[in-house]
């Protein structure tokens, strides 16, 4: 019986994390799966990047790579993300996006995914227990509580925190302060590139309105730490994750093997979780 060929994959998005999921693959960390080519905003930036990587790795736009690819991999923003999924889903591709806040703007996406045969993964390895919240989810869930602690300095360029009077950059807080408290989808519009993880739970449990969010400034936090408070009929659930900071401290080093977790298992003979 002859083996699937490799599936296809083309990253949106040059970053950081993009550049370390190319690295990734490139070395063929995961067998079964193929870096085809990369996109990004800036290609003269993302050529040279891509030629460290590999002599043959493309650098397309994005409709190019849609058109050539099985899976789209996202690693961008939330302010891009919607012209990301819109390209894909009118392509009836798949993808696998860490940008989840962006959905928020792209408020039909489900029903146009499902018109287009599209499929859409948001990579949740920065956040806990996302099995054990769909389960829950098949019974009835009666609140979904989200509280989310971070380091000070990655908060202090955030217009609503800066609106609030706070200039943790310049004074920084010796104890937690609460900078946020209200519905998921509030806490994603007020924190667009800390909140993928809101919207993230909001989709896999309640909604965006019935999930409840605090953020706090705490100088005691190393990285971010996510701790989420769910009550069914099903279990009761209290999760805690602590994640640590990559080079980038606006971005946990979780994100990364996430997404390479979810290509994993689109290609491994046993898939462990619901």
């Amino acid at each position: 019986m002859n083996a699937r060929p490799d599936l296809k994959v083309g990253i949106v998005g040059f970053g950081n994390v993009g550049r370390g999921v190319a690295a990734r693959l490139v070395a063929g960390d995961i067998p079964g799966v193929t870096l085809h080519a990369v996109a990004s905003r800036d290609t003269e930036k993302a050529a040279e990047a891509a030629a460290l990587l590999s002599p043959v790795l493309r650098v397309l736009d994005l409709h190019e790579i849609v058109g050539q690819v099985d899976v789209v991999v996202e690693c961008t923003t939330a302010a891009a993300f919607p012209e990301i999924a819109r390209a894909v889903i009118d392509a009836g591709r798949s993808m696998i996006c860490v940008s989840a806040a962006g959905i928020l703007d792209f408020p039909d996406m489900i029903a146009e995914a499902a018109r287009t045969g599209a499929r859409i993964q948001i990579a949740t390895g920065a956040f806990p227990g996302f099995d054990a919240i769909r389960v829950a989810a098949e019974g009835t869930i009666t609140s979904v509580r989200h509280s989310s602690h971070q380091k000070p300095d990655s908060l202090a360029g955030e217009e609503y925190v800066r609106r609030q009077g706070l200039h943790f950059e310049e004074a920084p807080p010796k104890d937690p302060v609460r900078v946020f408290s209200g519905t998921a989808r509030e806490a994603a519009e007020a924190f667009p590139r800390h909140f993928n993880v809101a919207v993230s739970l909001s989709l896999a449990g309640i909604g965006y309105d019935r999930t409840t969010v605090e953020v706090w400034a705490d100088p005691s936090a190393s990285g971010a730490v996510h701790t989420v408070e769910l009550e069914s009929d099903v279990s009761s659930l209290s999760l805690t994750i602590r994640n640590k900071p990559s080079d980038n401290p606006r971005t946990s080093k979780a994100v990364l093997p996430s997404i390479l977790a979810a290509l994993r298992s689109l290609v491994t003979p046993l898939h462990v979780g619901s």
